[in-house]
């Protein structure tokens, strides 16, 4: 890295990292909005179009589906043209598709609208880690990326406020309209205040690399570049998915693999049959629905301390104390009676596991390289999305074969433990 660059991580955050980082906030907010209304207007929607427990799945499915390719296929894609300009296509499929959705006319088009969605949903989950993780200084990497990450659950919760609020007045299609033009309007925020990483400009050098670093040098008030520096021979390697698997990066990918699979089965386990086990608990309807509402609040929580402390102690040995305490809390779970309780355990649960869980997205953008950072990510990503299909699908049979629910959540602490462990022992990597 060129001299006058290098103490760019020295100095204070400037305006241009600041709202760099709260787009990407911001858009994982809509990320957690638009993976939610589904679930949200789910009644509505089964009611019109006579849709079955089993289709409804397919439709709950088909986002989840979409959401995978579009880390696993598209991310990758940040790492050839960019974090910035993918952002900005994401955001436009997204919005363009979740639109659409208000005017869909059977199971069919849902389907369709669902996997569509989840391409620009997937795709934005990894890009924006990958940004967050490019701008951030040194020190404050796992707190910055945990930041972002955290928009998902608040995203999350205000979308079941204003669905609360529209659905009833003016039916489900209008809430998609309101969340599709809530997405679109976003675009001119990206256009004008969100940079590309300088990191992908240095090391990638794509057309006009030089003039497009020294536009963001001079926003962010630090000296321009006379010439880019020479790319070393690990950067003018083409960049492929067998990239995450040469020797150095092997067993770190698969570790962090099993990390965030098992991670992901369990969380979607959790956000998927909360307030339904709430209200086996004995809790009544109302109390059971906020369940889910306290679950993202506590999550949020979790999110920003386990970054701050990574910052301090270290993202490995802070995300294993998070998912091993968070599965002792599910171990304990049965032995917590009445309603007041059972909610503040399922908000630290909430708290725990998210905290753990985000913690991959900043240790993925730790491992990799810039030159796959975005494929890297992408791909930990996708591959966790298998187990938050299997997570929910596991849950519902043990539920329906009568098992307590003290013992369904000691059975999903188990992944909980296997994930703390693989992350333990995900020693750092050698660039």
């Amino acid at each position: 890295m060129p001299p006058n660059y290098q103490f760019i991580n020295n100095s204070k955050p400037t305006w241009l990292q600041i709202t760099t980082v709260a787009i990407c906030f911001l858009m994982n907010m809509l990320d957690g909005s638009n993976v939610m209304i589904i679930s949200y207007t789910a009644p509505s929607l089964a009611k019109e179009f006579i849709i079955n427990s089993q289709l409804m799945g397919f439709v709950f499915s088909a986002g989840l589906l979409g959401m995978a390719i579009g880390a696993m296929f598209i991310a990758p894609l940040a790492d050839r043209i960019g974090r910035y300009a993918l952002v900005l296509v994401s955001v436009i499929l997204m919005g363009t598709t979740i639109f659409l959705t208000a005017f869909a006319q059977g199971v069919v088009h849902l389907i369709i609208f669902r996997i569509l969605s989840g391409l620009g949903i997937g795709a934005m989950l990894a890009s924006t880690a990958t940004l967050a993780s490019e701008y951030a200084p040194p020190k404050l990497k796992s707190l910055w990326v945990s930041f972002v990450m955290g928009g998902y659950p608040i995203g999350a919760v205000l979308s079941g406020l204003a669905v609360a609020s529209l659905l009833p007045k003016y039916g489900w299609r209008m809430v998609f309209e309101f969340a599709g033009i809530a997405t679109i309007i976003t675009i001119p925020l990206i256009i004008f205040y969100m940079g590309e990483s300088l990191d992908f400009l240095l090391k990638t050098q794509p057309a006009k690399a030089l003039a497009r670093l020294n536009k963001l040098l001079i926003k962010m008030h630090l000296p321009v570049l006379s010439e880019l520096p020479v790319l070393s021979i690990v950067d003018k390697q083409k960049n492929t998915v067998a990239s995450l698997m040469v020797p150095n990066l092997k067993w770190g990918t698969i570790k962090l693999w099993i990390g965030i699979f098992m991670s992901f089965a369990t969380l979607y386990f959790l956000t998927s049959w909360i307030p339904k086990l709430a209200a086996i608990t004995g809790m009544s309807v109302s109390l059971a629905i906020y369940a889910g509402t306290i679950f993202n609040l506590g999550a949020f929580g979790g999110i920003v301390t386990q970054g701050y402390l990574s910052a301090k102690f270290g993202l490995r040995p802070t995300i294993s104390w998070f998912l091993f305490f968070t599965a002792l809390l599910m171990i304990s779970f049965g032995y917590f009676t009445g309603s007041i309780a059972i909610l503040i355990m399922i908000g630290l649960i909430g708290f725990g596991i998210q905290g753990g869980f985000v913690g991959l997205y900043s240790l993925a953008a730790e491992i990799y390289p810039t030159k796959i950072r975005a494929t890297g990510v992408g791909w930990a990503i996708g591959l966790g999305r298998a187990g938050a299909i299997i997570g929910p699908i596991i849950g519902g049979m043990l539920i329906t074969t009568g098992m307590h629910m003290s013992a369904t959540f000691f059975v999903f602490s188990i992944p909980l433990f296997v994930a703390a462990l693989a992350t333990w022992f995900n020693s750092p990597i050698t660039k």
